[in-house]
């Protein structure tokens, strides 16, 4: 049994990650401050004598003296520009500041740590599909670099401390995820599209709907991510998220048709340095953790519905 920290731990991903964790026999304790967490998405969970949830923002220096930390899976920031981009200053805080925070803790406890990074490291990609090695083409001072640039320089946070202290990380990029627990007001396009097609309203798309993004079922994720973590001799940086590619019009119109209403399909300017195309490259991931997605768009797609219906 591990005693494992998950921080972020009551948000969408992070709520998955805890549960899996339990499942497996280990201790979690869940770190989140509830800024785009929820503790329903841990409600059920804290009823496991081996769950513990701590209200704190990872900016700030937290310390464990009656239990050792095993392994710390480092998930703490806004994932959606809606909320990252409420307060930058602060988004860019949670991957230095909190990230060396983190990082600090490690070290004392002799903890491996993983660190939720984001295919948005690779910008508005001028490779496609993206590959590891992709250096990327990132908007330095446009209003997601407080996120891409952000998640940029946690990465080297990451190999810095490894280099100085030899403290045993892993890097996860994290490619669009979606599936129960999405946040209503989550603003990424799978809730957005699901809430507006349930409700009747139009579905909004940004843009001429050609640009494409690759979408991943958070079940696959959460394997990905726990299969890198408890890999041994293989830091990453790695690609984790599914490789079929689709336009987001076919996307809102696959999620029309599934949940069975009659939504139009409506069109706004497309925001700053969004990207065009987004496709991970998994090839090091298949041969490395020996990993690859299992749920369809349809089938993922379904359940996502079946857990909005639910909460709208």
């Amino acid at each position: 049994m591990k005693t494992i920290l998950v921080t972020g731990g009551a948000g969408f991903l992070g709520s998955h990650l805890c549960e899996y964790l339990l499942n497996k026999g280990d201790k979690v304790v869940c770190l989140d401050n509830l800024f785009t967490g929820n503790k329903q998405n841990i409600e059920r969970l804290r009823e496991n004598p081996n769950f513990k949830f701590i209200n704190h923002d990872i900016i700030e220096p937290i310390y464990f003296s009656e239990i050792m930390l095993d392994q710390i899976y480092n998930l703490a920031c806004p994932a959606s520009p809606v909320h990252y981009q409420i307060n930058p200053v602060r988004t860019i805080k949670a991957n230095t500041v909190g990230v060396i925070n983190m990082l600090g803790l490690a070290k004392r406890h002799r903890a491996r740590i993983l660190q939720a990074s984001t295919s948005e490291v690779y910008g508005d990609p001028l490779v496609h599909p993206q590959t590891e090695e992709y250096k990327g083409n990132v908007n330095t001072i446009g209003p997601r670099a407080c996120y891409d640039e952000g998640k940029r320089v946690s990465e080297t946070l990451f190999f810095d401390y490894k280099r100085q202290h030899n403290l045993e990380i892993r890097v996860i990029r994290i490619f669009n995820t979606y599936g129960p627990r999405m946040a209503v007001n989550d603003g990424r396009v799978v809730s957005n599209f699901i809430v507006q097609s349930l409700r009747g309203e139009p579905i909004t798309i940004y843009g001429d709907g050609k640009q494409t993004r690759s979408f991943c079922y958070v079940d696959d994720l959460i394997e990905g991510m726990y299969r890198l973590m408890n890999k041994e001799d293989f830091t990453g940086p790695v690609n984790v998220g599914n490789p079929n590619e689709s336009t987001l019009l076919e996307l809102a119109e696959q999620i029309i048709q599934l949940s069975g209403t009659k939504s139009e399909i409506v069109f706004k300017q497309l925001p700053v340095d969004d990207p065009r195309q987004r496709q991970p490259d998994i090839t090091l991931a298949k041969n490395e953790l020996n990993w690859e997605p299992k749920v369809s768009l349809s089938d993922g797609l379904a359940k996502t519905i079946d857990y909005f219906k639910g909460i709208i």
